[in-house]
Parts: C-alpha cells; structure tokens; sequence
C-alpha cells in the first residue's frame, strides 16, 4: 500500500510539472514594418509556442489602383476621403492576382506575390529567433533571395528580418 501511494504522488508530482510545461500558451507577434522600401508597409504576425514559430503571415499595404483593387475597409467611406486621387489603401495579399501581374510585368517575375510570401512564412516556421538572425547576419538582400526556397522577391530579406521583430514582439 506504501509503495501504491507513493507513486500515486509521485505521478501526480510529475503531472504538476509536466503539464504546465506542455501548455505552455501560443503567443502572438505583430510589427508594422517597412519590409519593402518607401511607399508602402507590411503587418508582419507570428505565433511563438515554447520558443519556436509555429506560423508566420505576411500582408503588405500600398496605395492601389481604385478601379481595379480592393481596398481596405471604408475606403469607400469616410476614411477613403484623404486617399490620392484614383487610389485605395489596399492589401497586397487581397489583390495578389492584380499585384503579381504588374510585378510580372514590370519585373519580369514568374513567381506569384503570394507565393512569395507563402515561401517566406514557411521559411520562419519552426525556427527561434536566434536561428533566424543567424540565418540573416552578414547577408545582403541579393544574397537572401537565394536563402529562402521558392521565393524570388528582392526585399525577402526586409520581410524575415520583420518577422524576427514580430516574433520577439511575441516574447
């Protein structure tokens, strides 16, 4: 009977540790940050679990085309009043479609915006901080393009070293 109580304890010691431990909660980062040069601004999100990224999302905002773009709500109401002749605030990932074209256009781009940014969130997930500014230091943009598989955007760099911010905004 000694021997049934004290692992009875003992398993309920081990419980009070370990399950507190293991629920240790997801917590969730967010920056506005200047990912991509001056005319624009991403909302970089990541939800950190036990040190580690478990996601990552990416959203830039610009001015649009109106005719042609979704814009952020009340853009057609009060708050769109101030915006530039002809434009919207608008979400990149919303608009990836049009955004991609004009990328394919301009640039010669032959991988999709969102595509890009799905590249990139699955880049950062699963690894810490440190890993992260380890994988960035010392690498200039051009060089990071080719650190992140599947993503040809020159400014990858900005957008990984936002998603660090976001994740230490986390802890």
């Amino acid at each position: 009977m000694k021997k049934i109580l004290s692992a009875a304890v003992l398993a309920a010691l081990l419980l009070c540790l370990v399950i507190p431990a293991m629920a240790e909660g997801v917590k969730i980062g967010q920056v506005e940050y200047a990912a991509h040069g001056t005319k624009c601004f991403a909302v970089l999100t990541v939800a950190m679990q036990d040190g580690v990224i478990a996601d990552a999302y990416i959203d830039e905002f610009q001015f649009m085309a109106a005719d042609t773009s979704v814009g952020v709500p009340n853009s057609d109401a009060g708050f769109g009043e101030s915006y530039p002749e002809g434009k919207v605030l608008a979400s990149k990932k919303v608009n990836a479609e049009q955004y991609s074209a004009n990328m394919a256009e301009k640039a010669g781009s032959t991988v999709a915006l969102d595509a890009n940014y799905a590249a990139i969130e699955a880049f950062v997930t699963g690894k810490t901080v440190a890993e992260l500014e380890a994988c960035v230091e010392g690498k200039t943009a051009e060089e990071m393009v080719d650190v992140v598989s599947g993503c040809t955007l020159v400014d990858t760099l900005g957008y990984v070293n936002g998603l660090i911010e976001a994740a230490k905004a986390a802890q």
